[in-house]
């Protein structure tokens, strides 16, 4: 513990010398918007400002959104570039492994989650194109703000608001990707329009995107090892529709209808070829034919919401939704998908696919007590059906069973300001209702077969969160929370694995939910040309949920889990005009007990824990041209296991992004890994040691020029 705050204070004391934050311009922690109006953090639940929560809150605005997402395309990269706490992404299209302080986190788009808890196909960083994102809220630590899934926090994607003035607007996008070599193959576009329509109290949003991806090189100049498995982000297409309908009743509340569909699949134009571990060559990919279908990952999302924010002197939100998607993964001649009665040779080909459908309501209210107006309370009611299978797709196989799942949550939260504002306190309950029912169904032969009795657990549970925050000075913010999140292990792991005869899915011990519990000490500062913030958060869940490595495939375990950590962020806007400095640092631990002995002494590997990192970047603005340059450190880890093969070396990457405003749009170029740097992803040099096949390097420099209009 004496080290995170040695080291966080030491970040502090050469403030005048970092640069990226996760607080200030980039992601805004006082929540102000740029015409000085307090922006609403819609994930908190609360019309209050996130500065009277017991929580850490940031929100990575349209510009900063937009930043990054031409250096590196996604909103998952983005998200992890700013946000220290944020594990490196794989680089891949599944996220498995990548989590928020240690932790899972929620994705959701408006509140609506995204994830799919019964069996975790690890796809829910990419449901939506980016271009329909306005803004990214996160919200740290577990907590259970929206329901289920968030033991490592919320990331949530609001998407674009209606216009706001009559008339017709359209905002467009086209942008392409060079490799550092400038290879054909390597070369990638993307382009996007949004119509906007607005007359009186009706207004509509119709937009659409499609982008082709090339392949990847490393800091050498080779192709990045393909993963035909889990699926990629190279080599790959998807398109976007999107819609949003408004109307403004009479009366001020306001109805609205979204819609999304999103379509990423892979070409499938190469195959992997292993790297070799000893020589430290990673993987690589040459032209060939992959058999089965190529990986994909396809979303759809509608939702209807009715807000009005003067129902009887406070504010009524009422949301429905129904969302499905379905992921494709590669395939293989794998041992688990043998089947004598088959194939008698062995040499089964076959692959498998995720399909998930929810159907969900949620409902709040929230005012300040008549006659008690210092205290403001907010109650709700939030449902959640989710019906979630595995098959095999060559063969028609189950191989994970429909899996239906209910949660039921009624909730009440409450805040009081004293001392006209000084203090405030906050807290509320949360009772889950879940239930989940199985069928009865035998496993597949590499299994054993064996037949297992289906059942409907049940679980019931009072989560309760709770805080102070003082604000002794202004700009002087100091805040103690404690807060509890709720999941469930990926259930159709566990039931795909069983090979014990005789088993019942309602006495099964593995299917108990994992309540994680999360404790912070907090303190901001932001006045005048500075602002600052530093925390301490430890968390803990005495039967988590771990993915260890069994014969080539990952299982679930049930093991207590203890995470601490500490973040610490800055921002200086310097005497020179337009130019701010920024920097933003965490470091985590995380430890369990994998051998039983009742003792929480081992180190969880790099599938469940990120690397320490420091975050550094210099933004300079002066008229229509801006400029950033951005530096990761992920630092060096070891793992108190018997290999040092797990043990991670660390790297550095610099990125840049330039930009002119011109009457006819903006015009940018971003460089990403800007030094060319050669590395080796956190996930392969931590995760899988022995395997030759998931040896993959990072991405080199890549450049992508962009132009974004508006007319």
């Amino acid at each position: 513990m004496f080290r995170y705050f040695a080291s966080a204070f030491a970040l502090v004391a050469v403030s005048p010398a970092v640069a990226q934050s996760t607080s200030g311009d980039e992601a805004d922690r006082e929540q102000v918007g740029v015409d000085g109006e307090t922006i609403v953090v819609t994930a908190t639940r609360t019309q209050l400002p996130a500065s009277a929560l017991p929580l850490t809150v940031d929100v990575i605005d349209s510009e900063a959104l937009e930043r990054q997402l031409l250096i590196s395309g996604s909103t998952v990269d983005a998200v992890s570039a700013l946000l220290p706490s944020f594990s490196p992404t794989r680089e891949k299209l599944s996220g498995a492994g990548e989590s928020l302080r240690g932790r899972s986190p929620l994705y959701a788009i408006n509140g609506i989650p995204q994830s799919t808890p019964v069996r975790d196909g690890s796809r829910d960083g990419y449901t939506i194109d980016p271009f329909f994102i306005d803004r990214v809220e996160v919200i740290y630590g577990s907590n259970a703000l929206q329901g289920i899934g968030a033991t490592g926090g919320v990331v949530n994607q609001v998407t674009v608001g209606a216009p706001k003035n009559d008339g017709a607007t359209v905002r467009t996008l086209l942008q392409t990707t060079l490799p550092d070599g400038f290879a054909g193959e390597g070369i990638g576009a993307k382009a996007g329009a949004l119509l906007g329509y607005r007359s009186g109290p009706f207004d509509a949003s119709f937009g659409a995107t499609v982008e082709r991806r090339g392949a990847f090189f490393d800091g050498t100049g080779s192709r990045i090892g393909v993963d035909g498995t889990q699926g990629e982000i190279q080599d790959s297409d998807s398109w976007s529709v999107f819609a949003r309908l408004g109307y403004e009743l009479p009366g001020g509340a306001r109805l609205e209808l979204v819609a999304n569909r999103f379509e990423l699949e892979g070409n499938a134009n190469y195959i992997l070829v292993p790297g070799n571990r000893a020589t430290g060559v990673p993987a690589s990919s040459i032209r060939g034919e992959t058999p089965g279908a190529p990986p994909s990952n396809t979303a759809e999302l509608v939702s209807a919401s009715l807000i009005d924010e003067d129902l009887g002197g406070g504010t009524f939100v009422l949301q429905g939704f129904y969302s499905r998607t379905d992921d494709v993964f590669g395939g293989g001649v794998f041992g688990v998908f043998q089947d004598p009665a088959i194939d008698p040779s062995g040499r089964l080909f076959d692959q498998s696919a995720n399909q998930s459908r929810k159907l969900g309501g949620k409902v709040s209210y929230e005012r300040a007590l008549p006659g008690f107006e210092d205290l403001v309370l907010t109650v709700g009611f939030d449902a959640l059906f989710d019906r979630t299978e595995q098959s095999l797709v060559q063969t028609g196989r189950v191989w994970v069973p429909r899996s239906n799942f209910r949660s039921l949550a009624p909730f009440l939260q409450g805040n009081l300001a004293l001392a006209d504002g000084l203090v405030r306190i906050a807290g509320g309950l949360r009772y889950e209702n879940v239930e989940l029912n199985v069928g009865d169904f035998t496993t597949l032969a590499s299994y054993g077969p064996v037949s297992v009795a289906g059942g409907s657990p049940s679980f019931e549970d009072v989560l309760s969160n709770g805080g102070i925050i003082v604000e002794p000075l202004d700009g002087l913010r100091a805040y103690a929370s404690y807060a509890e999140g709720f999941t469930i292990a990926d259930v159709g792991r566990i039931l795909r694995g069983i090979t014990q005869a005789g088993v019942d899915v309602d006495d099964f011990l593995s299917l108990e939910p994992v309540i994680s519990n999360n404790r912070e000490l907090g303190l901001e500062w932001d006045r005048g040309t500075l602002s600052a913030s530093a925390s301490y958060f430890w968390s803990s869940s005495d039967f988590g949920s771990l993915l260890v490595l069994r014969n080539g495939v990952f299982e679930v375990e049930r093991q207590p889990i203890e995470i601490e950590g500490v973040e610490a962020s800055i921002d200086w806007q310097t005497p020179i005009p337009g130019l701010a400095l920024s920097g933003g640092f965490a470091a985590l631990t995380g430890r369990t007990d994998g051998d039983a002995d009742g003792l929480i002494d081992e180190d969880l590997d790099g599938a469940n824990i990120s690397p320490d990192r420091v975050n550094l970047a210099a933004e300079y603005s002066s008229g229509r041209f801006s400029a950033r340059a951005q530096a990761r450190f992920y630092l060096e880890r070891e793992f108190n296991d018997a290999s040092t093969a797990t043990d991670f070396e660390g790297y550095t990457l610099l990125d840049a992004f330039l930009s002119y405003r011109t009457q006819f749009g903006e015009i940018a170029l971003a460089a990403q890994n800007l030094t060319d740097e050669f590395y080796i992803t956190y996930d392969s040099d931590t995760v899988r040691v022995t395997d030759a096949s998931r040896f993959f390097a990072g991405r080199g420099r890549t450049f992508t020029i962009g132009w974004r209009g508006e007319f």
